[in-house]
């Protein structure tokens, strides 16, 4: 057996997987949100609907996991975890949000929806970036 402590942050590889697959899912929203504002073919808007759901559930997985860890470990004074965990919070609200908005009919969506998914890509981008630099902090040399 080894002497070195495990990583005291979110040390699981699925963590990182499901963290990280919400920035894609929101990034295939937002440019289905960005061509769907130009030719107004419902196709657009559905792939937007559907990825749109798809992050909802990665950012709630993603956001549930963070919560555990954090109670468990007692990392909540951690910045960047902290961090990471209040980002998830506003992603996932915002995202909900902008379910809400998609369930509209097709040209109400418009311009809220393109704005929408902006801001959900970069939290989502940010939430990510804090939360798997977070989770290899304190690996021992």
């Amino acid at each position: 057996m080894s002497d070195r402590p495990a990583v005291e942050g979110h040390s699981s590889p699925l963590y990182a997987i499901i963290l990280g697959f919400i920035f894609p899912l929101s990034l295939g929203a937002l440019l289905s949100d960005w061509r769907y504002s130009f030719t107004y073919e419902i196709q657009w808007l559905n792939f937007a609907d559907w990825l749109v759901a798809g992050s909802l559930v990665g950012g709630g997985l993603a956001l549930a996991w963070t919560l555990v860890a954090n109670t468990v470990r007692g990392r909540w004074r951690h910045r960047p975890s902290s961090l990471a965990a209040l980002l998830l919070v506003i992603f996932f609200v915002i995202q909900f949000i902008n379910a809400l908005t998609h369930s509209k009919d097709a040209y109400a969506t418009m311009p809220a929806g393109l704005i929408l998914s902006i801001i959900a890509t970069l939290l989502a981008l940010a939430a990510a970036w804090l939360g798997l630099r977070s989770s290899t902090k304190g690996v021992a040399q």
